[in-house]
Parts: C-alpha cells; structure tokens; sequence
C-alpha cells in the first residue's frame, strides 16, 4: 500500500489498483493527487488520460458511490461492471467546475449526446439499472458477487489474444493499430480446428 490510499494488487496476468478511504466513501485525497498531479493537471485527468491510453484492457470495477472524479476514471476505462447498489454521477456543474474537454467527449461517446447533457448539466445521481441502461456500465451484478464477475472477466481477457484487444482499442481511439501477427492467426486457427483452448503469445 502506497501513500494516499492506492493499493496495487498483482494475481497472475491481472494487475488490481484500488482507492481506499472508506472514511470518504472511497473519495480521491490529496495525498492521492500529491501522487499523480503534474503542473496544473489534476488527479483524475492524469489518471484518465493514462487509462484511455493504456494498451492492456481495463476494467472499473464498481461498489457503492461513483461520483465526480471516480466516474471520471470509470469511463475512462474500457469496460465497468458495477454492483447493484452503486450510484453515480458526474457533479462538476454543483462545484462550478469547467469539465475536461476529454473527459466531456468521453462520456458523451459512451452515453451519447443528450444523457451526457443530463448528467452533466444536473449533477443528479443515478442508480445501476439506469446506468445500465443508458450504456454508462456494462454490466450489473449483486453486490455481493461483483468481485466474483470482475475476476472472471478479466480471466477471460487474459485468455483471449492479446493483439486482437489491444488493436481493437488502438482503432478504436483513433490510434494506430499493430499489423497482423502471422504466428498469433496460426495459433487461433490452429487451436479452433483441434477444438482446444488457444495459446495466444502476442505480447506487444
């Protein structure tokens, strides 16, 4: 555990940062920003911008509150599954906050246009379901059972060729993405005509 409350936890393939302040519902503190503020850049910017950009696939995942700079980072990442009590909101406009332009884009490429207006222009929470159905989260499980789902999502991923995903999200952001990988299609093709789980080596 590192100053300010960020935990970094490693199991096998998958890499685990948490927040931790139960005292502030998991709220960022400046000790946190302390770590990752760099001129005027903010805590939740940096991070964001590290998210998007990250090769590896990334999952939020989701417990209680996600408001404000936690949201920021939710949507920043590639996919989020949250518990079925967690509530959301993005509040800049109660504070009198200018919201990053990225972050503004971001969320309205995940929501669309007029929900990013809503929750933008009222700061209003939200609950999971309606999350859920307006595409702010992928996936909404109980509460009791969210670590159980986030473990095994990324057990898939991890599973899954790594070039596929990580050119995926390369064009999907507008980034060029790697060139075929002659050895990486053999093995796909390889292990779906002997009905066998792949080996994937592509590593970046």
């Amino acid at each position: 555990m590192v100053s300010g409350g960020l935990v970094l936890e490693r199991g096998g393939a998958v890499a685990t940062i948490v927040i931790t302040n139960p005292a502030k519902r998991n709220a960022m503190t400046a000790d946190m920003a302390a770590l990752a503020r760099t001129g005027e850049v903010s805590l939740a910017v940096h991070a964001e911008k590290a998210l998007a950009s990250f090769p590896k696939p990334t999952i939020a995942r989701i417990g209680g509150f996600c408001v404000g700079g936690g949201c920021q980072l939710a949507v920043a990442c590639d996919l989020r599954v949250a518990a079925d009590d967690s509530r959301f909101g993005s509040t800049p406009a109660k504070l009198g906050i200018v919201y990053p332009a990225s972050s503004t884009h971001r969320l309205s490429g995940l929501v669309g246009p007029a929900r990013a207006k809503l929750l933008l222009f009222t700061a209003d929470l939200i609950d999971a379901p309606a999350a859920f159905a307006i595409g702010l989260v992928d996936r909404v499980v109980p509460a009791p059972d969210l670590g159980k789902a986030v473990d095994e999502l990324a057990g898939t991923l991890t599973q899954r060729s790594q070039l596929t995903i990580h050119a995926a999200k390369a064009t999907l952001a507008g980034r060029t993405a790697p060139a075929q990988d002659e050895d990486e299609l053999e093995e796909g093709i390889a292990a779906f005509t002997g009905r066998r789980a792949p080996r994937f080596s592509w590593a970046g």
